[in-house]
């Protein structure tokens, strides 16, 4: 009996689906992908950067969990929110890629000598029109070139850069991963280094969500997919998520978090900052590998002591 994979549609997330899949049939469990489209997939513009965006793209993939149509589903980790549906659980959280955050331009817009897209974020003109969808991204952007021009953009990886080559932005910024995976590796002109664009918590991981009792005949999906389990990455992004969920924010709330494996520590960074840029809030502490809450609650606290509860209020 084949394990269903569940998924939307896009690029990205066949990629994903697919990648899990291999993994399943490599360790001898015949798997199959079921693609299901989403309330975001069908809103032809849901409100940018609002909270309970993310949500719109997740729902019916867990309805169809819950359903028993499928039997595990894919997603990105930065967007999953901090608790699951009552009978779900991640089971799996997999190996992480490129973490950062990525700086995309259109070609000439760079003062590079060649016309291309090489250079850096510091190197954009100033006015240069900068696209992006997230609320996090924009925040920290702003208090970083406040002399650019930050415009609103949504759609897929692909789509993005296709609006990026027709002229309706400068640059973009977009998650590492997603272009690392799609094999967009080329239109990087630069990574984001931590200390200056913070990521979003779990970002760069797969999390595999199945049913809490999920078993048909011998196989058990949860099973099968622990078989895929980082122990370092879930630990790690345990401590960035322990952040926003000490800071009583979600996934859609202007902080960033990144933690780093160092032997049996973790170095954890985040930041809060305004939508405006005007203030930006960072706190960074170090601890046990093994106890990675009580390091995403430190450093959370650190943040509300500099005043970030101030921020995160004015946002609802």
């Amino acid at each position: 009996m084949n394990l269903v994979v569940g998924t939307r549609g896009s690029a990205l997330a066949l990629w994903q689906a697919n990648w899990v899949r291999d993994r399943l049939v490599l360790s001898r469990h015949a798997a199959e992908i079921n693609i299901i489209q989403t309330s975001g997939d069908r809103e032809a513009r849901p409100a940018p950067a609002a909270a309970g965006v993310k949500g719109l793209f997740i729902k019916e993939i867990e309805e169809a969990l819950l359903q028993q149509t499928i039997d595990l589903a894919v997603h990105s980790l930065k967007d999953l929110p901090l608790e699951q549906p009552p009978g779900l659980v991640i089971a799996a959280i997999c190996g992480r890629e490129d973490a950062r955050d990525a700086l995309v331009c259109r070609a000439g817009v760079l003062p590079d000598g060649t016309g291309g897209s090489a250079g850096r974020f510091a190197d954009l003109p100033a006015g240069a029109r900068v696209a992006t969808g997230s609320l996090r991204r924009l925040a920290q952007l702003r208090h970083l070139r406040p002399d650019l021009e930050y415009v609103p953009i949504r759609g897929n990886v692909d789509t993005r850069l296709r609006k990026l080559d027709a002229g309706e932005c400068d640059a973009l910024v977009l998650a590492a991963a997603g272009l690392l995976r799609l094999g967009f590796d080329e239109r990087i002109a630069e990574f984001f280094d931590p200390g200056q664009l913070c990521p979003a918590p779990g970002q760069g991981a797969l999390a595999i969500e199945t049913r809490a009792d999920n078993a048909r005949g011998n196989l058990s999906a949860a099973r099968a997919a622990g078989a895929l389990e980082d122990r370092t990455t879930r630990l790690a992004t345990r401590a960035e998520r322990a952040v926003v969920w000490a800071l009583g924010a979600d996934c859609s709330s202007p902080v960033g978090a990144c933690a780093l494996p160092a032997g049996g520590s973790l170095s954890l960074t985040a930041v809060v900052a305004s939508p405006d840029g005007s203030r930006l809030i960072r706190a960074s502490a170090s601890g046990a590998l093994t106890r990675p809450e009580e390091l995403g609650t430190q450093v959370a606290d650190d943040l509300v002591r500099q005043g970030a509860r101030e921020i995160l209020d004015h946002l609802a």
